[in-house]
């Protein structure tokens, strides 16, 4: 996020010194944001599909199709639906132990620098809303700014036994919804009730709204729900937060090397837990496990609980992917061109713009009230269009990266947070 382009700038008042500088970063939580940004692509691919109908009950996938969009579906939900958000929000709690870490070394007073992450957090508020409203309802940066300014007010300053056990308590809380719902969903499947009851395609309301005007509202009503339930009340993102504090106190993915059996067993177990737990989900959609309408969000806990563990272990991957390209760095000079390693890191230090640039590319070409192409594709076509997306997004970074450009996103914020004039 920061640029080796040579710039003047004007200090805030309370903050030492400004965002991160190329040799300070790490490979590991780069590359992280960089592929997860991919995630992110396939995991919204199933609501600009408005043209399908979803039981919004379980979740946004159509429930027809090819036998290619069902194999689709079924990888989606394995891997990246609610795998995804767990992860960016541990790089995220990561990375406000970073960004507190310098301003600490810069000479900044610890009130001074925890200032400087609400000033942040509040920001990405208004970032997120801005975002909802005019292009992406499913918009993440508001939900975690929410996040942010909450967690660091009540757990930044606390001790690391003191994380580790909320972190824990709020695990266990989770764990009780799972097999609250589990109990609850079968239970339900006794009771015979009309399907007409259940509404399909509603969690597309805002995609197909051919109504520029009236989309707007839609997004931004979804986006107030998402903010919360998805920032504090769902716990995954509080959780994974908490877990970023505590591992980035102990620079696990800038130091990989001195934690290789955490990351290793992190990243078996975690990944192993998630895949496993999104397969029930996956059978459910896709009437292998046979459940009314009515009962179809029974294994929705169960797919919260697995994905907080997945996206750690893809956060421990990560980290082991970038020990591996550190020391292969090391051991040979320095290549002439990025390379895809070095593209997909460069995406990583300008996140904000590359995930805004998605909706940009998808929201107008997708949506009813754009070209609408969304009502005629199918899950295997979105993916497919989605992965392209992210390449583009890719090739645009690594242009940036070479010109040694910030992303667009990541200047305003900055200018934003730090009232820094770049000359």
């Amino acid at each position: 996020m920061a640029s080796s382009a040579p710039h003047a700038e004007t200090a805030s008042p309370g903050a030492a010194r400004g965002a991160a500088r190329d040799v300070e970063r790490s490979p590991a939580p780069d590359l992280a944001r960089g592929f997860a940004l991919l995630f992110i692509a396939l995991a919204n691919t199933p609501f600009y599909l408005w043209g399908a109908s979803a039981y919004a009950l379980t979740n946004a996938h159509p429930k027809d199709g090819s036998a290619l969009d069902a194999v689709t579906q079924f990888v989606i939900i394995l891997t990246v639906d609610g795998r995804t958000y767990p992860l960016f929000a541990f790089l995220f709690g990561y990375g406000m132990v970073q960004l507190y870490n310098r301003q600490i070394a810069g000479g900044t007073d610890e009130r001074a620098a925890r200032r400087l992450l609400h000033i942040r957090h509040a920001w990405l508020l208004v970032f997120g809303v801005v975002h909802a409203v005019l292009l992406w309802e499913g918009d993440i940066l508001g939900a975690y700014g929410l996040a942010g300014l909450v967690l660091v007010a009540l757990f930044f300053r606390r001790r690391d036994r003191t994380l580790a056990a909320w972190a824990i308590v709020l695990t266990g809380v989770l764990a009780l919804f799972a097999a609250v719902s589990v109990l609850a969903g079968w239970g339900m499947s006794m009771i015979d009730l009309d399907p007409s009851w259940f509404p399909t395609g509603m969690v597309h309301a805002a995609q197909a709204e051919s109504n520029y005007a009236a989309s707007v509202l839609l997004r931004l009503g979804t986006w107030i729900a998402l903010v919360f339930m998805q920032g504090l009340f769902g716990l995954v993102v509080p959780i994974a937060i908490l877990l970023g504090f505590w591992a980035a106190r102990r620079r696990v993915l800038e130091e990989p090397g001195n934690h290789l059996r955490l990351l290793k067993r992190t990243a078996a177990i975690g990944i192993a837990i998630g895949w496993i737990g999104g397969v029930p989900g996956a059978l459910v959609h896709l009437d292998v496990i046979a459940l009314p309408v009515h009962a179809s969000w029974m294994f929705t806990g169960v797919a919260y609980l697995t994905g907080l563990a997945c996206g750690i272990g893809y956060a421990a991957l990560f980290g082991l992917l970038g020990h591996a390209l550190s020391r292969r760095r090391a051991q040979r000079p320095a290549p002439r061109r990025i390379g895809l390693p070095g593209a997909v890191m460069a995406v990583g230090k300008r996140s904000l713009s590359c995930y805004v640039m998605q909706s940009v590319l998808c929201a107008p070409l997708l949506a009813a009230w754009g070209l609408g192409w969304g009502a005629h594709m199918g899950s295997f076509d979105m993916a497919l269009f989605a992965i392209a997306v992210w390449a583009v997004t890719v090739l645009l970074a690594a242009v940036w990266e070479a010109k040694g450009w910030r992303g667009p996103g990541e200047i305003l914020l900055r200018r934003l947070v730090y009232r820094r004039t770049a000359v």
